[in-house]
Formats: C-alpha cells, sequence, structure tokens
C-alpha cells in the first residue's frame, strides 16, 4: 500500500465506498414479491415490483415478502421428490390422532395459503411457520376429536375441511398474521396399520349394504309405478264397465217406458206384439221351423213349435 500512488488510493478506496453505496441503496422487487421498507426500524411504506432506491448503510432496510405464490404446508408426510413419480416420507407423530369415539386414526393434510398483509406478515409473528403449523395442528384434532372414526373416514371429510379453513382463518385474523388460508385437503386418512384390515372389512360391509340399499329402492322404483299404472287401468276398466251397465240399464228403462205407453193407449195389440216378439226371440236359433197360429190366420214367419 505505501507504494500506491495517493491518488490511486484515494481512487481506490472512493470506489469502494461507491459500490457499497449502490449495493446498500439499490434494490430489486420480484414480480410475486412487496418490500416492507423502514428506517432505523420504523415502518415507512410498501414498496412494489421494480428497481427501488434506499438510504444506504442500513439507514434504510427492505423486507421483500412473496404476495403472489400459493404456498403449502404438509402434515403427517413431507414430498422429498416431485413431479411424474413422487417420494414421500411418513410424519406420523403429526397425523397420529384420537377420534370423538375413542379410536386411533392416521391423518395427513395440506394447507394453502397466500400473504395478504406483507406488514402484519413481517411485524405481529415472530415465528410464522411454526405458528401456522401449531394452529392448524390444534384444529385438525380438535375437529377429529369430535367425530366418530367412520365418518371422520367417510361422508364427514368434506366437513372437516370446510370447517377447518373457517376456524384457521379467524384464528390468524385474531393472531393478525396477515395470512389467508385458500384451502385445506385432507390425503390420507387410514386407521393404524394394526387394525387396517379390519376397518377395510367393515368399510366393505358398509359399501355392501349401501349398494344392497340402492338397488332395493331402483326395484321400488321400478314396481312401484307399475303397480299403480295396472291399478289405474283396473279401476278405469271397471269404471267403463260400470258406465256401460248403467247405459244399458237406463235403455232397458226407456224402452220398457215406450212399450207402457204404447200398452195403456193399446192393451190388447201391445200384448200380442210382445207374445210374438217374444215366441220369436226364444226360436230364433232354430233352423227348419215355422211357427203360425192354429187358425191359420197369422202369416208372419215365426218359428214352428214341435209341428203343432
Amino acid at each position: 500500500m505505501g507504494k500506491l500512488n495517493p491518488k490511486k488510493l484515494v481512487l481506490i478506496v472512493v470506489g469502494i465506498l461507491v459500490v457499497i453505496l449502490l449495493a446498500t441503496s439499490v434494490f430489486i422487487v420480484d414480480q410475486t414479491e412487496q418490500a416492507v421498507m423502514t428506517r432505523f426500524g420504523r415502518f415507512t411504506g410498501i414498496k412494489d415490483p421494480g428497481l427501488h432506491f434506499k438510504l444506504p448503510f442500513g439507514i434504510d432496510r427492505n423486507y421483500t415478502v412473496n404476495v403472489r405464490t400459493v404456498q403449502t404446508e404438509e402434515f403427517g408426510f413431507r414430498t422429498m421428490r416431485g413431479g411424474n413419480f413422487p417420494t414421500y416420507t411418513s410424519q406420523t407423530a403429526e397425523s397420529i390422532m384420537l377420534t370423538g369415539d375413542l379410536n386411533i386414526i392416521d391423518v395427513e393434510w395440506i394447507i394453502q395459503y397466500r400473504v395478504i398483509d406483507p406488514q402484519a406478515w413481517v411485524f405481529n409473528v415472530q415465528e410464522r411457520r411454526e405458528t401456522i403449523r401449531d394452529v392448524s395442528r390444534s384444529v385438525i384434532n380438535m375437529l377429529v376429536g369430535d367425530r366418530a372414526i367412520m365418518d371422520i373416514m367417510g361422508r364427514e371429510r368434506s366437513a372437516i375441511e370446510n370447517e377447518a379453513l373457517v376456524l384457521k382463518n379467524e384464528t390468524f385474523n385474531n393472531y393478525n398474521l396477515g395470512i389467508n388460508v385458500i384451502a385445506v385437503r385432507l390425503q390420507n386418512v387410514t386407521p393404524p396399520a394394526g387394525v387396517q384390515q379390519a376397518f377395510e372389512d367393515v368399510n366393505r360391509a358398509i359399501q355392501d349394504r349401501e349398494r344392497l340399499i340402492n338397488e332395493g329402492q331402483q326395484s321400488y322404483n321400478e314396481e312401484i309405478p307399475r303397480a299403480r299404472g295396472e291399478a289405474l287401468q283396473m279401476i278405469q276398466v271397471a269404471q267403463g264397465y260400470a258406465t256401460e251397465r248403467v247405459n244399458r240399464a237406463r235403455g232397458d228403462v226407456a224402452r220398457f217406458n215406450s212399450v207402457y205407453d204404447e200398452y195403456r193407449r193399446a192393451p190388447e195389440v201391445t200384448r200380442q206384439r210382445l207374445y210374438y216378439e217374444m215366441i220369436e226371440e226364444v226360436f230364433k236359433d232354430e233352423d227348419g221351423m215355422v211357427v203360425i197360429d192354429r187358425n191359420l190366420q197369422n202369416f208372419l214367419p215365426l218359428l214352428n213349435i214341435g209341428g203343432r
């Protein structure tokens, strides 16, 4: 250094200062981020994506926060490698829980969240990731502990996910953590390995029961309309027969009344005509016989009675 020209030395020092100045006064915010700005540790504002300047030498500080990307936390397992052939490791200490009917169950789940308030995210909670994980485990344990194991493995999965989403957002809002949970997904819900076969048998029995119920309901839906159709048809036939009989009876009554009126006007003629009509009706199916009166005065084509 003693051999350097003082001018060169000054230039080197100035260059170093300029580099330090630029390094501590210029920063870039990525498109997925926002920068929380402080001056002497006090919040001063938020910078959007782009190139920005600040006071150097640590007077102003920037804390970049990813506010666009959806972040994921895994519980009960860890993804070691993604892609088409992912690999996982089990974390049973997080996933083994006690159900409401005092059974043991292994529940693996994930939560997805996004930072919506960078200032709150930076300043309000110190152990952010640990807080998110602890709250999530507490909520899922509570919801699982309120239900029977068969409900958790079956129809209550969606209800647990929806309730967990609401409860976690309420808790994080109370902590003013600055995040919003957008999804809770139960991945695998299984009984412990020692009793898994028994639970699988129970599940198969439940599925068989549901299948038989559905088949019975289908048969019911097929037979009932058919029986109703047949009953309606029989009712309509009976109503038609009743209408026919009533009309016939009314016709007979009308005919009788007309004959009676004629009889009242000319009793002897009417009586004789009725007699002939009756004889003709009785012997209408006989062949080769002609009926005439004994005095051969009646030449109507009536049937003969035994040749008398």
